[in-house]
């Protein structure tokens, strides 16, 4: 008995000495930081704001109280269309935000989120981390103060809310329509009005009549803000985002001055965070979309008058902006080339495997 508590008291001595030893070394080698981070998203927006939120938790479980980030929502230092600047002339560390928000800047931010036709959600993830986008997009941020960063994925999303049906083009004409990025210019030549709305105004605009229709994102989000309450048709696919990529920005001037660890802790907690965003809205957007169904929502796909007038005035739009701007086209045509060259791939395996299976399951419910 007593050569067990000798053994104990000498081991606790020991650890104690040990941490009397590291504990300075550790302080030198995880410095204490204290950030703030502002979102374009509020808490009512879970995968959006869940995601930031994981990079924080993350950031400082893994440093192990060290590295400290702030999260604010949309509002509450800047607006949610601010994150942008606030990063930039820092007045925030970093931020969590869509760039295609920011398509008023400059409409090479649209490829950073997504653009009309564009890359889905492991195309884009193949085109950031094995393609030309991650260098591309730093090139492009970079007189902005800023390093960015891909957090997240919402997959492909819906067409958006509609009071009354779209059966043809010509209903498209003169609607007023929440957009965002690259789609509310298209959708423009096709008759449209579009808007560029904050998440947290979109419902009231859209229940007052200033709206006659809405795109968000999908059926998480959309059931969430409780468009189905006030827009009975839902439309899809929304062609003007086959993916949508969230992004972390950090200030390029507070970034190079940490440790370089603290750095690929930045690299490793957005990826992560970023993974959970698009597993949450793959495992819970079909149980939403049910759910939306069941209160009274019409489901329905675009017909094929409004996806080809959709097609073409998107490529006249990317000619355009081509012919005038030499650092568009340079994203552009990498980012076009690398979707025609996965494309076939995705068609031949996961698109025929798709469509077998999707038939084969409702075929065997008969």
């Amino acid at each position: 008995m007593q050569r067990r508590s000798f053994l104990k008291k000498a081991g606790l001595g020991a650890v104690a000495g040990t941490a009397a030893v590291t504990a300075p070394v550790f302080a030198q080698a995880n410095p204490k930081i204290s950030w703030k981070m502002t979102s374009t998203y509020a808490p009512s927006l879970p995968p959006l704001f869940g995601a930031a939120q994981t990079f924080c938790k993350m950031i400082e479980e893994a440093s192990d109280g060290q590295f400290s980030i702030r999260l604010y929502p949309a509002g509450e230092i800047v607006p949610g269309y601010g994150v942008m600047d606030a990063v930039g002339n820092k007045t925030v560390e970093c931020g969590q935000t869509a760039s295609y928000y920011y398509y008023g800047k400059d409409p090479a931010f649209c490829f950073d989120t997504a653009v009309p036709f564009g890359l889905n959600t492991r195309q884009m993830t193949a085109w950031m981390e094995q393609g030309d986008g991650l260098k591309l997009m730093r090139e492009l941020f970079a007189p902005r103060h800023i390093v960015n960063f891909p957090m997240g994925n919402t997959g492909t999303q819906m067409g958006g809310w509609y009071r009354k049906p779209i059966n043809t083009l010509a209903d498209l004409k003169g609607l007023t329509m929440r957009t965002a990025g690259f789609a509310g210019e298209v959708l423009s030549r096709m008759g449209v009005v579009p808007q560029q709305i904050p998440p947290g105004d979109i419902y009231p605009s859209l229940e007052k009549g200033t709206l006659d229709a809405v795109e968000f994102v999908g059926p998480v989000d959309d059931e969430k803000l409780g468009l189905f309450k006030v827009a009975k048709y839902y439309y899809y696919p929304g062609w003007w985002e086959g993916s949508a990529q969230v992004s972390l920005y950090v200030n390029d001037g507070v970034y190079e001055k940490l440790p370089k660890h603290y750095q690929s802790l930045i690299s490793l907690a957005s990826s992560y965070a970023g993974m959970q965003m698009t597993a949450n809205y793959d495992a819970h957007n079909s149980e939403a979309l049910r759910r939306l169904i069941a209160n009274g929502t019409m489901l329905k796909a675009f017909p094929r008058d409004v996806m080809d007038a959709a097609f073409a005035a998107s490529n006249v739009l990317y000619k355009e902006f081509c012919d005038k701007d030499a650092g568009f086209k340079k994203v552009f045509e990498n980012y076009m080339a690398f979707r025609d060259g996965t494309v076939p791939w995705f068609r031949i395996a996961e698109g025929s495997y798709d469509n077998y299976l999707g038939i084969a399951l409702a075929n065997a419910k008969k």
